[in-house]
């Protein structure tokens, strides 16, 4: 009887298993917006480490559940080096991007000159498994600072004006721009600029804005709609050899979860972004110590897109 009774419990946690491998539910008020990836019906969205990023994220993710899209958030993971990998292995499945940024990480010769060439780029670049779906026309860009003194002092109104004084200097940003295509070596191999020294500091966060601001570095790597820049009177110098490139924001998202639905809603957000409204929004978070989800949630609701 015993062996009887362990073959019918076998047969019924079988049949148990067979159930939920079918998607059904011995649980009816089992909770359907925290599945990962294997949840088809759930986008994991996330973010860099900076303001900005987290910003476009919640937009991204506000709209989506406004149409009912179900949503987990993995905001401020950190840099490209490591998000790139959790879209890969399925952690994430969606993340705001920059078109000439990111077609450079997987392409270092890709041409990026013009919003146009950046994009298409992109799209020869992009890893199997992942898609990018339309540009907004806002774009931020890597831009290199320094303060109106230092400006003053040495005369300088573009990049290439460093080259005579580099040496003497300390130079500011995220502990990636050290290796980066577009940051410490690009500075070297398009203006013939080598700074004293590199100190790592923050995404282009409020850790650099104070290095520079309070002169522990003499120039540093700031995005060019970080409302600091006009709030504290830094200069952006001038890029005339078009290192940085075209720098659109763009939905970078795993292929199998870019449905009609999910790529209408992001295409309808990024559709009413110009550079100026991202500055703006940025600002309310920077400066005005806004959350971002609710920055995000007031500026959809301005848009009728929530």
């Amino acid at each position: 009887m015993r062996t009887r009774r362990l073959a019918v419990t076998l047969t019924a946690l079988v049949t148990l298993i067979g159930l939920s491998a079918c998607g059904g539910s011995s649980d009816p008020m089992a909770d359907s917006s925290g599945g990962g990836s294997a949840d088809s019906g759930n986008i994991i969205v996330g973010s860099a480490n900076f303001p900005e990023n987290q910003l476009l994220a919640e937009l991204y993710a506000g709209a989506l559940e406004a149409k009912g899209v179900s949503v987990t958030k993995q905001l401020n993971i950190s840099s490209r080096e490591t998000y790139l990998g959790a879209l890969k292995d399925g952690s994430i499945d969606l993340i705001p991007e920059y078109t000439g940024n990111l077609a450079r990480y997987y392409d270092p010769e890709a041409d990026v000159s013009s919003t146009e060439a950046a994009l298409a780029s992109l799209k020869r670049v992009v890893p199997d498994g992942l898609t990018v779906l339309e540009p907004a026309p806002a774009e931020d860009k890597d831009s290199v600072v320094v303060t109106q003194a230092t400006a003053e002092k040495y005369s300088l109104t573009s990049i290439g004006d460093l080259a005579s004084h580099a040496s003497q200097m300390i130079l500011g940003g995220p502990p990636e721009w050290k290796q980066r295509i577009d940051g410490v070596p690009g500075l070297k191999r398009v203006y013939g600029l080598e700074f004293a020294s590199f100190k790592p500091l923050d995404a282009a966060g409020a850790l650099t804005v104070q290095a520079l601001d309070n002169g522990q570095v003499d120039a540093a790597n700031l995005f060019s709609t970080n409302p600091e820049i006009a709030a504290k009177g830094f200069v952006v110098l001038d890029d005339p050899k078009g290192l940085f490139g075209s720098q659109n924001i763009i939905p970078l998202i795993n292929k199998d979860k870019a449905t009609a639905t999910v790529t209408e809603t992001l295409n309808a957000v990024d559709a009413t972004l110009d550079t100026k409204t991202l500055t703006d929004l940025v600002a309310k978070v920077v400066i005005d110590n806004q959350d971002a989800d609710a920055v995000a949630a007031e500026y959809l609701s301005s848009k009728s897109l929530k």
